[in-house]
C-alpha cells in the first residue's frame, strides 16, 4: 500500500484489505511519507505517540517492541480535566490512559536520563484514542507502524510543571512509576494500572523513544513544545459514542474525564 492509499483509508475510516506487506524499517519511512502528505495539506505535527511500551499487552497484539508515530494539531485536544470528543472518522477506536510529557528544549546528543529530564516542561494525564485499519486489530508490528502507530486522537488534561514535582530525574521517575490509575467506564471500574508498566516509568519510555527516533533515517528530532504520550498504563479498551470514561490517577497526575460522541 502506498502512503497516499493509507492516508485515504485513514480519512475515510475504511479498513485495509490486507496488511502493508512491509518490514518495520520501511514501514517507518512509509509513515514519514504519510506525515509529509498530512503536513502538505495543512496539518501541523505537534509531537509523538509512543506505543506498546506496556510489555504486558505485547502477546495480545502480536508485537515485541515499542513503536512510535506522529501527533498532529488536528488530533490533539487540551482540557482542564474534562473533555468531549467525537469518534467520527476513527476506525475501531480504543481508549488508553497515559502520561503525557512536553518538551522544553531539544535534548542533547546521547542524552542521559538527567539531561532528558532537564529538557521536560510539564507532565499531564492523557487519554489516547487509538485505532486500527485492519479487521479486529489483527496486524503485524510493521502494519501498526505504517498505520500511524495506531494514533487517532490525544486528549491532554491538567498540566503540571515537572519542576514542581521533582528536581532530579531519579525522583521524578520514582514518583511516576509508583503512580497508579483506575480506568472507569460509565461509572464502573474497567481496568487499573501503574506508571511502572511503561518501560519502568514514562521518562524511561521517552528516553527509549528518543534513541529510536534518532536512529530512524529522515525522522524529525524532538523540538520545544512537542507533546509525547508515553504509552498506556492498562490494556486498550474498545469505545463507542455515548460512553463516559474516567481515569483516576494518583498524584502528581490528576483525574481526567472524557465523554465520547
Amino acid at each position: 500500500m502506498t502512503p497516499q492509499t493509507i492516508l485515504s483509508h485513514y480519512d475515510s475510516a475504511q479498513l485495509w484489505p490486507a496488511g502493508a506487506s512491509l518490514d518495520v524499517a520501511p514501514a517507518y519511512q512509509t509513515a514519514l511519507q504519510m506525515r509529509s502528505l498530512r503536513t502538505a495539506r495543512g496539518e501541523q505535527p505537534r509531537g509523538y505517540k509512543i506505543g506498546f511500551t506496556n510489555a504486558s499487552i505485547w502477546p495480545r497484539y502480536n508485537v515485541s517492541a515499542p513503536i512510535w508515530g506522529t501527533v498532529y494539531d488536528s488530533t490533539l485536544v487540551f482540557c482542564e480535566g474534562r473533555a468531549e470528543l467525537p469518534l467520527v472518522g476513527i476506525s475501531q477506536p480504543r481508549i488508553e490512559p497515559e502520561a503525557v510529557l512536553c518538551m522544553l528544549a531539544t535534548p542533547p546528543a546521547n542524552a542521559t536520563l538527567d539531561e532528558l529530564f532537564a529538557c521536560i516542561d510539564w507532565v499531564a494525564p492523557g487519554f489516547e484514542i487509538v485505532q486500527s485499519h485492519l479487521q479486529d486489530w489483527k496486524f503485524a508490528a510493521a502494519d501498526a507502524v505504517a498505520d500511524g502507530a495506531l494514533h487517532a486522537r490525544l486528549v491532554v488534561g491538567q498540566r503540571t510543571p515537572v519542576r514542581g514535582i521533582a528536581s532530579r530525574a531519579q525522583d521524578f521517575c520514582a514518583q511516576l512509576a509508583a503512580c497508579t490509575v483506575k480506568l472507569g467506564h460509565n461509572g464502573k471500574l474497567q481496568d487499573q494500572g501503574a506508571g511502572s508498566n511503561v518501560l519502568g516509568d514514562p521518562l524511561h519510555a521517552l528516553l527509549h523513544f528518543l534513541q529510536e527516533l534518532r536512529q530512524c533515517p529522515h525522522a524529525p528530532d524532538l523540538l520545544p513544545g512537542d507533546v509525547i504520550t508515553t504509552g498506556t498504563w492498562t490494556d486498550a479498551w474498545p469505545v463507542a459514542a455515548g460512553q463516559a470514561w474516567t481515569a483516576e490517577f494518583d498524584a502528581p497526575l490528576s483525574r481526567l474525564e472524557l465523554k465520547l460522541n
